[in-house]
């Protein structure tokens, strides 16, 4: 008895265990406003190929001169990969543009749609099934 009620509580844990990241992972609404599209450029500093979204961070000159940082939340490595990306696509030095819409808490993110290379190819960079607007 003791045996089944323990492998009973096992899988259990197991497969509450398998769902948190489920729970953890957000909609497009939840962080970020479709009434507002933004298109940076701006120079790659660090890309993470990494689940459940990947990133890509451009430093971008302002008017005034400054620069700013912008985190860039793309789809998960495998959407990239089956949408045309492959790890080199884009590198750290490379300037590219970006179109997508920019967080609600008014920092620096953007959730990416579109990003065009200097050599003017364009790459698909969202989640199909983020349920954000379609650009």
């Amino acid at each position: 008895m003791k045996k089944t009620l323990v492998s009973v509580l096992a899988v259990s844990v197991g497969l509450l265990a398998a769902t948190a990241p489920v729970l953890a992972h957000h909609s497009f609404a939840a962080e970020f406003d479709g009434t507002k599209p933004v298109a940076l450029t701006g120079t790659v500093t660090k890309v993470d190929w990494v689940n459940p979204h990947s990133w890509i961070y451009i430093d971008v000159k302002g008017d005034d001169g400054t620069v700013a940082n912008w985190g860039l939340e793309t789809g998960p490595p495998n959407v990239l990969y089956r949408a045309g990306w492959r790890k080199d696509s884009v590198k750290m030095g490379d300037t590219i543009t970006v179109h997508g819409f920019s967080a609600k808490d008014g920092s620096h993110t953007v959730a990416a749609r579109q990003i065009q290379t200097v050599d003017g190819r364009k790459l698909f960079a969202g989640s199909p099934d983020d349920n954000g607007p379609k650009q």
